[in-house]
């Protein structure tokens, strides 16, 4: 059964999506179902009117992307746990924008560098930016929703918030579980500065008095093992109150007793970010595996990047910690409250009031599959598409299971980027599948970013017992996503394929919007099977025609949908491109998307992170709009769009119009061709998200983004899409 329009979209038609515009194209004059030609427009004469392009910065790009995820903390009308949630998240994206994206700006200042990319003024306006985002958490974190959290009754209680009672409960605490666990460390020249862990919770202490002997060694430090939790509830007699203690305000109380015979005059709480992107010669290493392994040891102590302090730390102690690291000034960062503002998710679950949360979604099985009937079956009459998290991944997994209980099948390939840790249902299936017997080949990314020992440990795994393990491709990252199993089928063999926009993990499935698609498709599958085999052997790439291959083919095959869209509209035909993807920083890619535009081809952009191209520039980009949807999922789809004149394509994708994505990566694109498919993909990722006034940000030509205009009242995709499925859940289970 084909589902039902979305409530926040326009009746789907074959040229819904040729047609549609933003939301604000009625204000413009335009009928938003009215297909509108451009005039004609020679090349030569678009690329000489058009000025010189800038475009954005890419930094700025992704601090623009946490800002509108703060937003949501924002909110008054998001529930309370949920906006403490977001407020968290911004804080996780920091930390890995300054693991991933701070070295460069940093050593420029180091080295004083005054041209190129990174300088002393990109460092400083990069800083700038960063400082205003972390003072406005903060300023939301205490003026907001502290108090909003004690209005309900939930408090973390600070030393003098504590009655006698609770500080009898948590100095018992502090002797039972922490004290055993601390090792204050004095330095001197016997005791140099210990090394500091990445974003580890520490103190920094100065101390007067003498040693037991008789030095004055007046700095110590202080590390809090990453074991002991971060939020600690405090027992209480009222059942309307949930009191909790967080672990640097039971340290801080009981730093005293530390230091014996000392009097602690200064300390702060200190965390420091440090880079983190693991660097290799994969060309002179022999053994991936165990370099990475090396490497991974050593991560947690790379170059210092940031400096975090409580906001009352005294300068001596500020500026010692800041020479310790080799950090310039404006890299310190003083904070109203704890340093790591991301463990305070753990107050989320300790806390999980379902009337503070987002009423659950349970995504739906799959309605284009029949719950208790052969998924193999099924296939062999037509290809399925799961929209996730509308829908469940649990049809993947139930799609493994059968072929892994399955006699007949006889071989299982899979790459595996990101799956979740130790507790992933998938990997255990494939463990099961060669206990049983079957060929299972696992294409296995070692260097998928911050999952790496993750990836190594499933990797021993499935190698300790029997399975083919591969490590993708010397200097590429292996993020294409594909599983395929051979079944013999009578004399023959027939394969089933697995494609998909996001990852085999079953935790990000039910938060991160993505397509998984299904198919039987001969050529397709034939041509899976060729890369699995390419991944293997590195030997030349298969002859592809139907799937889209990078490094070797995607840019270039990209380059040409968008530049035939662009001649065109340069013969007045109808021409459009809507194009969603997570980040648009390639500039090849850009560039042509830019020419198209100038030659009078409609474009519309649904990039929900960082976006290089500026849009809505005069006599620029006059065609094309970036529109950013941040909603309660995380938009994580990849769908590419092309019209030219009566020439429709329709792809999937694993990649983003990224540099890495394109050149750097193993990725795949595939086409939809199946009619109700396509429209369905048209309806529910274009059309409803091109529609979207109510978790939308526009780029405006000044390259800042416009909020939405109705975020409480207005049309959102993620809404209409819960109603939708929701929908037809109770239609089917007749509720």
């Amino acid at each position: 059964m084909k589902p039902a329009p979305a409530t926040s979209t326009p009746a789907p038609t074959t040229d819904a999506v040729a047609a549609a515009r933003p939301a604000d194209a009625e204000e413009r004059g335009e009928a938003p179902g009215a297909k509108a030609a451009p005039a004609p427009r020679s090349r030569t004469a678009a690329s000489a009117a058009a000025p010189p392009v800038t475009l954005l910065d890419r930094d700025h790009s992704i601090l623009a992307f946490n800002e509108r995820v703060l937003d949501w903390a924002v909110r008054d009308d998001v529930p309370l746990l949920e906006r403490l949630r977001f407020l968290c998240i911004v804080s996780s994206n920091l930390d890995e924008f300054f693991e991933v994206r701070a070295e460069p700006h940093v050593n420029a200042v180091k080295h004083g560098e005054t041209k190129g990319p990174y300088t002393v003024a990109t460092f400083e306006a990069l800083a700038a930016k960063v400082h205003d985002l972390v003072a406005r958490q903060y300023a939301l974190y205490n003026q907001v929703l502290v108090p909003t959290f004690a209005a309900h009754g939930i408090r973390i209680l600070a030393h003098s918030e504590r009655s006698a009672a609770h500080k009898r409960w948590v100095s018992a605490y502090f002797r039972r579980e922490v004290r055993p666990l601390l090792v204050p460390v004095g330095l001197d020249p016997a005791h140099p500065f210990p090394q500091v862990a990445n974003k580890s919770l520490n103190f920094i202490v100065r101390l007067k008095g003498r040693d037991a002997f008789g030095r004055e060694n007046e700095v110590a430090i202080v590390k809090v093992p990453r074991a002991l939790p971060r939020i600690v509830r405090i027992p209480g007699d009222n059942p309307k109150q949930m009191l909790f203690a967080s672990i640097s305000s039971i340290v801080r109380a009981h730093l005293t007793d530390l230091f014996p015979g000392r009097e602690v005059t200064e300390f702060s709480q200190f965390r420091v970010t440090r880079h983190s992107d693991l660097a290799l010669d994969e060309e002179d290493v022999r053994n991936l595996r165990t370099a990475l392994r090396q490497g991974l040891q050593q991560r947690n102590y790379g170059q210092a990047v940031r400096l975090e302090v409580s906001a009352g730390c005294s300068k001596f102690l500020a500026d010692f910690l800041l020479r310790q690291f080799e950090l310039p000034e404006a890299a310190l960062y003083r904070v109203h409250g704890p340093v790591n503002l991301v463990r305070l998710t753990q107050l989320v679950d300790l806390v999980n009031d379902p009337a503070l949360l987002f009423p659950p979604w349970n995504p739906v099985w799959p309605h284009q599959l029949v719950a208790g009937t052969s998924i193999f079956e099924q296939l062999r009459a037509r290809d399925v598409l799961i929209h996730q998290p509308f829908e469940s991944f649990d049809s993947v997994l139930a799609f493994l299971r059968e072929a892994v209980e399955d006699p007949q099948v006889l071989a299982i390939k899979q790459t595996i980027y990101r799956t979740g840790g130790r507790d992933s249902e998938l990997m255990r299936l494939l463990g099961e599948a060669v206990r049983r017997g079957k060929e299972v080949m696992a294409v296995v990314e070692l260097k998928a970013r911050f999952d790496e020992e993750a990836n190594i440990n499933w990797a021993e795994a499935l190698e300790s017992i029997g399975a083919q393990v591969v490590y993708g491709v010397v200097g590429l990252k292996t993020h294409a996503k594909m599983l395929l199993v051979t079944r013999r089928e009578g004399r023959q063999l027939r394969r089933y394929g697995h494609l998909s926009t996001g990852n085999y993990n079953a935790r990000t499935a039910r938060l991160y919007t993505d397509l998984g698609y299904f198919t039987a498709d001969t050529q397709i599958t034939a041509e899976m099977d060729g890369v699995f085999n390419h991944l293997a052997s590195q030997n030349r790439p298969p002859r592809l025609r139907k799937l889209i291959l990078a490094p070797f083919h995607l840019q270039r095959r990209l380059l040409a949908f968008v530049e035939r869209v662009g001649q065109a509209a340069c013969r007045g035909e109808d021409a459009r491109i809507v194009v969603k993807m997570n980040a648009l920083t390639d500039e090849a890619l850009i560039h042509a998307l830019l020419r198209a535009g100038q030659q009078g081809a409609r474009i519309d952009l649904i990039v929900r992170g960082a976006c290089m191209l500026p849009a809505q520039v005069p006599g620029v980009s006059d065609n094309i709009r970036v529109r950013s949807i941040v909603g309660r999922f995380l938009e994580h789809s990849r769908v590419f769009y092309f019209r030219a004149g009566q020439e429709e394509d329709l792809y999937l994708s694993s990649a983003d119009w990224m540099n890495r994505n394109m050149l750097r990566r193993v990725e795949l694109a595939w086409p939809v061709t199946d009619p109700a498919l396509r429209q369905q993909i048209i309806d529910e990722c274009l059309v409803a998200y091109l529609y979207d006034d109510r978790d939308a940000w526009t780029l405006q030509a000044d390259g800042h983004y416009a909020r939405p205009p109705h975020p409480q009242t207005g049309k959102g995709a993620q809404n209409a899409l819960m109603a939708r499925y929701g929908a037809l859940q109770s239609e089917e289970t007749g509720w």
